[in-house]
């Protein structure tokens, strides 16, 4: 059996570089080489244990990651060895209620490469054919990698149905949050506001977008700052983005806190990962007849986000902060885990 290395979770909370079995491709797949691939909020669930047991270890995770074709199976036709791609984990039953209707993310057993099967933080992976998206010249390597992060910022922005000229709060300033910004921000020129405890990530926010307002929710009260801005009126659409939140005296938690600054029928769209119960006073949503909806992956968006990063109307620079090695993937993750207001995202770089 041929060999490759990869960045393998050998046991939660340790993950090592290590030689293991290269792919075989069947006739519907592709090998692919991977190029880079990108540390989401969902492998640090991973790695401390969080998604137990679903995620069974040993096994290599990783569900942002571009690369190129290096062999194709007898059934492939659409592509051929050179082509670089990038890959859409999102693998779904498409028997249950959800799929009938073409609601994809919503899958009762819905599955992702690097999370419920061997994915992305190996040297190479084999994937089907059906599930790729070819990277057009122009858009480089390390780009590719965050077109997965950045096409939840799309699916989101389409779940809440933002127009042009929308106001927008994005509450949460992490990965999520941070494409969501560069999603809302193809679609509105109007007034977004991005609310976090970390000054380090508004900062990062405000250096690309010098137009938005950031609120730092442990100086300032965001809901108060944000009627204060829009005269009391509130934005058309609030996004979640936090998940896990810190109890802040004299501030309601985020999800409320959307709720609260939205206008009359304004929308709320939830993404955030938290495992704690979040309170909500319904009276408040009810008397705005507001919306409150969840996004939670991607739903073939992949091409949008191309279609954005080939006309340059996005800005994926700015969610990288740092590129390492994949043998030093357990350095990464202790990075994000202590580190937070010093790190964003994380590649790791298999070229």
């Amino acid at each position: 059996m041929k060999k490759m290395k990869a960045a393998v979770l050998t046991e939660y909370g340790k993950i090592t570089w290590m030689e293991t079995d290269l792919p075989e491709i069947k006739d519907n797949e592709v090998l692919v080489k991977v190029s880079y691939a990108g540390i989401c909020g969902t492998d640090q669930h991973i790695f401390s244990g969080e998604f137990h047991p679903r995620t069974h270890v040993p096994f290599i995770p990783g569900h942002e990651f571009a690369g190129t074709i290096v062999e194709t199976g007898r059934a492939v036709k659409n592509y051929k060895a050179g082509d670089r791609v990038v890959v859409d984990p999102i693998i779904w039953c498409g028997h249950c209620p959800a799929c009938l209707i073409g609601h994809y993310p919503a899958c009762t057993s819905l599955k992702l490469i690097g999370v419920d099967m061997d994915g992305g933080f190996g040297e190479y992976i084999n994937v089907p054919g059906t599930m790729l998206y070819r990277v057009p010249e122009g858009i480089s390597d390390i780009h590719s990698a965050l077109v997965e992060i950045l096409s939840i910022g799309f699916h989101a922005s389409r779940r809440a149905n933002v127009k042009k000229d929308d106001t927008i709060v994005i509450w949460g300033a992490g990965k999520v949050g941070q494409s969501i910004l560069q999603a809302v921000r193809t679609k509105t020129s109007n007034s977004v506001f991005i609310v976090d405890i970390l000054e380090e990530r508004l900062s990062r926010a405000v250096n690309v977008y010098p137009d938005i307002h950031i609120i730092n929710a442990v100086k300032d009260n965001p809901v108060e700052k944000i009627k204060s801005i829009t005269g009391s009126k509130g934005v058309d659409i609030a996004f979640e983005a936090v998940g896990h939140y810190v109890d802040l005296p004299g501030i309601v938690n985020p999800v409320r806190g959307c709720v609260q600054s939205i206008r009359g029928a304004g929308v709320v769209c939830v993404l955030g990962l938290g495992n704690d119960p979040v309170p909500v006073l319904m009276k408040e949503l009810i008397w705005k007849e507001g919306i409150i909806m969840t996004s939670r992956v991607s739903h073939g968006e992949f091409a949008e986000t191309i279609e954005n990063m080939r006309k340059g109307t996005l800005k994926p620079d700015a969610l990288v902060s740092d590129i390492l090695h994949p043998s030093e993937a357990q350095k990464a993750f202790l990075m994000l885990e202590n580190e937070p207001s010093s790190h964003l995202k994380i590649l790791l770089e298999f070229r």
